[in-house]
């Protein structure tokens, strides 16, 4: 059986520069007006095929369901995500800046473990600066980072959760222990981002059903506590699309309403250069899965390997470069540490953004 994967390859800034023959990618501020249908049997690209989009809006009705469905979820914009009473819109992009209170952080050396006056100052620091949500994590999730034990986590990251609540502020939570994300709700968090994808304890999907909050489903090939290990892909960038489509069909089966699902394809986890670099290159593909997208690459090792071996805490041109990435291919959501530099880069980019809209160089009506 071949399986279909409709790619956008021609990327625009409005749908002027396509002459009118571009469609917005998920509602956002991304217009595509060629694409790549592709299709792959037994793990191996068997056809390529490129269209344009009066090409391909002609030749609907003779391609697959699937094919059909991804161009439905390829303009469908998503709904906004509900955080209490804050309403986090998606249609246009959105920072998610990291609080880690972990000994062991790669990025922050621990800097605000049992602190918690240090961490809420830099949480309102970086809700002044724009991020739209706060991400807080009691585990770090680095290659060859120990487990931490769950009352440890809690103990971690509830305080954190309650002085950030009490601000009135937007909060995710990064765990994939089901006991911490039923904690971190009832302390005032919004969303949970599962680096397992509810795969690490099965009451994790249970509770995600439940409770009628949003979820991060990202991909990482490891199983257990080991989420790096096993990453050996047929091809990278479809291999993870079709993993992720599995586990949000998995959540929708089991109850979790799909317009509280957001996808993640795992930057840096399981993952060589080449395979970050490519995923990196195909993220528009990502919204034919129709889910919002969150892509977390900042300060991650790849930045490094392109760049003598620079620490984590240099890593801000390259971070800045993949969140410009990531603009460019309609991504909803940035999650990143340097908040006030993200935050200013995005701006900048939607004011271009804007200006395109009203083009130039046109013949007068």
């Amino acid at each position: 059986m071949t399986t279909y994967y409709l790619n956008p390859i021609g990327l625009a800034a409005s749908p002027q520069g396509e002459n009118g023959a571009a469609v917005r990618l998920a509602g956002g501020m991304t217009y595509a007006g060629r694409f790549a249908l592709i299709g792959r049997e037994g793990g191996k690209v068997v056809s390529r095929a490129l269209y344009g989009v009066r090409e391909l809006e002609a030749a609907l009705t003779s391609l697959p369901e699937a094919v059909r469905v991804q161009w439905d979820n390829l303009r469908r914009a998503p709904a906004p995500l509900q955080f209490g009473a804050r309403t986090v819109r998606l249609d246009q992009p959105q920072v998610m800046g990291i609080l880690n209170v972990t000994p062991d952080s790669f990025s922050d050396a621990g800097e605000f473990l049992d602190r918690p006056d240090v961490a809420q100052a830099h949480a309102a620091a970086m809700l002044e600066a724009g991020a739209a949500i706060v991400d807080i994590g009691g585990e770090s999730t680095r290659p060859g980072a120990p487990a931490v034990w769950e009352g440890d986590e809690l103990k971690r990251v509830l305080p954190i959760v309650e002085r950030v609540a009490a601000m009135g502020a937007a909060i995710s939570v990064d765990t994939r222990r089901p006991v911490v994300m039923e904690a971190a709700v009832a302390a005032g968090a919004h969303l949970f981002n599962d680096v397992s994808a509810l795969r690490h304890d099965p009451r994790s999907m249970e509770f995600a059903a439940a409770s009628g909050v949003p979820v991060v489903l990202m991909h990482a090939p490891g199983e257990g506590e080991d989420l790096h290990g096993g990453g050996s892909y047929a091809d990278v960038v479809l291999d993870v699309f079709d993993w992720l489509a599995a586990r949000r069909d998995a959540a929708v089966e089991a109850g979790v309403a799909r317009e509280r699902i957001v996808l993640d394809p795992g930057i840096g986890f399981g993952k060589s250069l080449a395979d970050n670099l490519a995923l990196m290159n195909a993220l528009p593909l990502f919204h034919a899965l129709g889910q919002p997208v969150l892509v977390g690459a900042s300060r991650k090792r790849m930045i490094g390997a392109l760049s003598g071996e620079a620490a984590a805490n240099a890593r801000l041109g390259g971070s800045i470069a993949l969140a410009m990435k990531a603009l460019d291919a309609g991504v909803q959501l940035l999650r990143v540490h340097d908040v006030a530099e993200t935050v200013q880069a995005l701006r900048v980019w939607r004011g271009l953004r804007d200006e395109a809209l009203t083009d130039f160089g046109h013949l007068p009506s």
